[in-house]
């Protein structure tokens, strides 16, 4: 039940009555009215900018419109307590105490669908995120970007959209052939003792790859490791699957699972680059070229050859990206675009690509190129995941741990939590960095959003287990009549903004809103518990161990909205703290 999407379907419909009746002229469309949360200052239940609107078309100013729809919006709907207006011409509308119980009666019979957008366009979606090279287990700076993407997956999936999740598997390209290496080089290490050429800058020097060596080694007792080039091709697989075995537990360490990983080699090898290419020549959209140096490269050293060139500028990019080598090998951006063709021909409504910071000068080449292979401009969305600090004790904070020079994803779990991790992750917007404050994450206290989020549920799950009642039943409430205070009322128009929060979360792929939003409920709902410590009639356990149908509803309703939020984020509900 969406409050704001029912009084604004109620407002059009009003404004199209007036219209017939000559009392009023409305725009050919009508996209511009709203019907939002106020302002506190305000102090009204909801808020619209529809006299604003009209004022022009009018010849009116918007507090002349407001004051022309008061008595008439008023006259038609007995919800309504009391209608103000608020320069410069903003209508806003107080519900009476029965509206509240309606709402709350609709809210507990939605149950775990409260806050569905039943006017979703069910659409097809494909997210890929975190596409980490398989050369290691994945660090603290895949962390963001892979809770980010499974997160904005379960937002989509709660409004019934068809999502798909996938990893794109690197492992074409000179990274895995030093993977390869670095692996060989231990496993002659294990077998034959051999000194591991650490000097080798460009092998992978973490001690996870003696582990992968050693796994390597005890499953193929049959394969001979004495000539590298021998070994290379049957290595590189068992090696990129050792590597994906350990991706994967990582990802599962943070409740991620992916529904596809696509190959990069299966793609060159399945001649889809060539396609994909092809495909862009016979709509023109490719050339032979010369790239002139960038600003910044020593133009002295700058040698112009011939390539094979997209053109990106005509979509949007600052420049035509290269294809294809002087050498005819195809270049990194050419195995792109072929694997967006390949999701293209999936036949996807939208293509979602979480990308890490370091890839966000990589977003106007990858749109052009969806752009011209699919037709259409908004086929793509990118969202980049900012970096992640560290920080303890106010400082930045490193772990001394094992598997390489950074701190592992394994390594951030066990020491705060999966909850905390996927919680915190999220709360600030993905296009900014985020401090991961250890101190706080730890905290029993309303600095830790996630422990004050948590610590409602259990709050709320302690009162119904005292009354030998379940939290996850259904309660029975004869009549929805109650006369709430404004305190609950406070309550309850935070409920409200709950659908408000997963449309515009869902519709901006912006998962941050989903924390911020149950702290703020949380804060309203522990504010009203704590007035029961002096105000007898506030608390929800009367004196005789009982518990009034209205002050259960309060309870449901609230524990309801909480559990939603959180299953989308992927944290546990505790009914103990």
């Amino acid at each position: 039940m969406n409050i704001f999407e029912i009084y604004l379907e109620k407002i059009i419909k009003l404004l199209k009555k007036l219209q017939k009746e000559g009392l009023i002229e409305i725009p050919d469309t009508l996209d511009g009215i709203n019907v939002d949360i106020p302002p506190v200052k305000f102090n009204a239940d909801i808020s619209s900018n529809v006299a604003m609107v009209l004022s022009k078309i009018n010849k009116k100013s918007p507090i002349d419109i407001a004051n022309q729809l008061l008595p008439i919006i008023k006259k038609n709907d007995d919800n309504i307590d009391s209608i103000t207006i608020e320069k410069p011409g903003f209508i806003n509308i107080k519900f009476k105490v029965l509206f509240w119980n309606n709402f709350l009666q609709e809210l507990i019979k939605s149950s775990d669908k409260f806050g569905f957008n039943k006017n979703n366009k069910n659409k097809k979606y494909l997210i890929e995120f975190v596409s980490a090279n398989p050369t290691g287990p994945l660090h603290v700076g895949h962390c963001r970007g892979a809770i980010i993407g499974d997160v904005i997956a379960n937002l989509l999936s709660f409004n019934n959209n068809k999502v798909v999740k996938e990893y794109y598997v690197n492992d074409y390209g000179n990274q895995i052939l030093s993977f390869t290496k670095s692996v060989y080089f231990r496993i002659r290490e294990v077998l034959h003792k051999e000194k591991f050429p650490s000097e080798n800058t460009e092998l992978y020097p973490g001690d996870y790859i003696v582990d992968i060596a050693n796994n390597i080694i005890s499953e193929n007792k049959n394969l001979k490791f004495e000539d590298f080039d021998k070994v290379s091709k049957e290595l590189t697989k068992l090696s990129i699957n050792e590597s994906l075995k350990l991706i994967k537990k990582n990802l599962k360490n943070l409740g991620i699972t992916h529904d596809n990983f696509v190959s990069e080699t299966e793609i060159v090898n399945n001649k889809e680059v060539d396609k994909a290419v092809d495909n862009l020549k016979k709509n023109k959209f490719i050339y032979l070229g010369k790239i002139k140096a960038p600003e910044d490269e020593d133009k002295s050293k700058w040698v112009e050859r011939e390539q094979l060139l997209f053109k990106s500028t005509e979509f949007g990019d600052d420049k035509d990206r290269p294809l294809q080598k002087s050498d005819k090998t195809w270049t990194y951006f050419a195995g792109d675009v072929a694997y967006h063709q390949n999701k293209i021909n999936r036949n996807f409504d939208v293509l979602i690509n979480i990308l890490g910071a370091d890839h966000a000068g990589y977003i106007k080449r990858i749109s052009s190129v969806v752009e011209a292979l699919s037709g259409d401009k908004n086929k793509l969305v990118c969202k980049v995941s900012q970096l992640v600090k560290l920080i303890k004790d106010g400082k930045p904070f490193k772990m001394s741990k094992r598997k390489g020079d950074y701190i592992t994803i394994e390594d951030l779990v066990n020491e705060v939590g999966r909850d905390a991790v996927r919680f915190i992750m999220l709360s600030r917007g993905s296009d900014v960095e985020l401090d991961f404050d250890f101190s706080k994450v730890k905290e029993k206290s309303k600095e830790n959003h996630l422990y004050y989020v948590q610590y409602c549920y259990a709050r709320i799950s302690s009162v119904f287990r005292n009354l030998d009642k379940n939290l996850e039943n259904p309660i029975n409430v004869n009549k929805y009549d109650f006369a709430y205070t404004a305190d609950e009322i406070k309550i309850f128009k935070k409920l409200s903004e709950w659908p408000v929060c997963i449309k515009v979360a869902s519709n901006k792929l912006e998962p941050h809103r989903l924390p911020v939003y149950l702290y703020e409920l949380a804060s309203e709902f522990h504010s009203y518990w704590n007035l029961g410590k002096d105000n007898e009639s506030k608390r929800f356990i009367d004196k005789n161990n009982k518990i009034s149908d209205e002050k259960l509803v309060i309870l449901k309703s609230v524990s309801n909205v909480i559990k939603i939020g959180l299953d989308i984020i992927g944290v546990n509900s505790p009914k103990k703290m």
